[in-house]
């Protein structure tokens, strides 16, 4: 497994921008799939973004089109989540979550290795 690290949330304001991190560990990140979770207060978790290993392919949820973007280094073991026009409806707290899949998955159950999460507050 892989050990993941988020970093980069914080508060803003409704309209705003931030860019999340994931640092992974090992040296076989580019063998994963990435992806991007969230989990609001009293919500389950829920599928925001995910990318193929070499980042040739992502795919969004329809909330998110057009103002996130999923993106890799597999040079960094890192992968982005930029997050823009933000809305109060994003506020949650963001996971990064690696698989073995080879084929689009956005099931929390497909995912083996998560990280600890890092919140994003927006204020309207």
């Amino acid at each position: 497994q892989v050990q993941l690290v988020e970093s980069g949330g914080g508060l803003v304001q409704a309209g705003g921008s931030l860019r999340l991190s994931c640092a992974a560990s090992g040296r076989t990140f580019s063998s994963y799939a990435m992806g991007w979770f969230r989990q609001a207060p009293g919500k389950e978790r829920e599928f925001v973004a995910t990318i193929s290993r070499k980042g040739g392919s992502t795919y969004y949820t329809d909330s998110v089109k057009g103002r996130f973007t999923i993106s890799r280094d597999n040079a960094k073991n890192t992968v982005y989540l930029q997050m823009n026009s933000l809305k109060s409806e994003d506020t949650a707290v963001y996971y990064c979550a690696a698989t073995r899949a080879s084929v689009v998955v956005t099931s929390t159950a497909d995912f083996g290795s998560w990280g600890r999460g890092t919140q994003v507050t927006v204020s309207s």
